[in-house]
């Protein structure tokens, strides 16, 4: 079985206060785009439970053990009594981009497993397994746009579809952590829930009113990020932002964008925002 495992960005972002498990509160929009990973599993006669084959853009953690989707079987397997499997995975996200592609590696695995062994999973009970490997990998259970609160595992689904826009996706080959954008940002209060800004006017409107608490620290400390976002707008964007905690940083333009031009020394994705079927 085949699936291509998309990513996400991020529709403006909020940091809230920390809470007591050391995870921040958040709020979000996160919409799927079409930059994906391809991820290959089948169950493997032998023993061994999983084994992880990488190509594409290589991983830090040779032996695989960080991986989501590899935590995810070694839980699942507990409880489920799974079966070994034989995993390939080629990734073409960036990695510590803000794009979700691990998550939703881990997202998509989950819904393979399930229809592979014949768990009978619910979308619900999918949810409540892969938010225990990543915060914001139950978003891609269900793919569709969404608010997310708490942790980024808090989803309430909205109706937003921005598929007669364009996206370019720009990457500037610099991986930020999670745990150093935390660094760099101080929580802030909340104000007009995001909900309203991104519903009730257009994406033109967006510019001086859907903020990234990440960009101004992020940008600070790596200037770059702020080129590539003015850049997008020059060109014609009609909103950019960083998406997540970084590095990616994205445009959303009403005609298709020449970014092969415009960023040849980073890596770039583009297409329409179109939704998941």
């Amino acid at each position: 079985m085949i699936v291509f495992a998309n990513s996400k960005i991020n529709l403006g972002l909020r940091v809230l206060e920390k809470r007591a498990d050391g995870y921040h509160n958040i709020e979000t929009v996160f919409y799927p785009i079409g930059w994906c990973d391809a991820l290959e599993a089948m169950e493997n006669k032998g023993t061994g439970g999983i084994s992880l084959n990488v190509s594409g853009i290589p991983l830090a953690d040779i032996s695989g053990a960080d991986n989501l989707c590899v935590k995810l079987y070694r839980l699942l397997q507990k409880e489920y009594n799974l079966p070994s499997v034989q995993v390939w995975l080629h990734k073409a996200i960036p990695v510590g981009a803000g794009l979700g592609g691990g998550s939703s590696d881990a997202a998509h695995f989950i819904k393979m497993l399930n229809a592979l062994f014949k768990l009978g999973l619910t979308h619900g009970k999918m949810k409540e397994h892969v938010s225990k490997v990543g915060s914001d990998c139950a978003f891609f259970i269900d793919n569709k746009p969404a608010i997310a609160e708490g942790r980024g595992d808090v989803l309430e689904p909205i109706n937003l579809d921005l598929s007669d826009w364009h996206i370019a996706v720009v990457y500037p080959r610099l991986a930020i952590s999670t745990a150093e954008a935390y660094s760099l940002v101080k929580p802030g209060k909340n104000s007009a829930p995001l909900k309203d800004i991104v519903l009730n006017g257009n994406v033109g409107s967006w510019k001086n009113n859907l903020i990234n608490d990440f960009e101004e620290p992020v940008i600070k400390k790596y200037p770059a990020i702020g080129a590539i976002r003015e850049k997008l707008y020059a060109n014609g964007a009609a909103y950019a932002s960083l998406t997540g905690s970084g590095s990616a940083v994205y445009g959303i333009f009403r005609h298709e964008p020449d970014t092969e031009t415009l960023f040849r020394e980073y890596k770039t994705w583009k297409g329409k925002l179109t939704l998941p079927l």
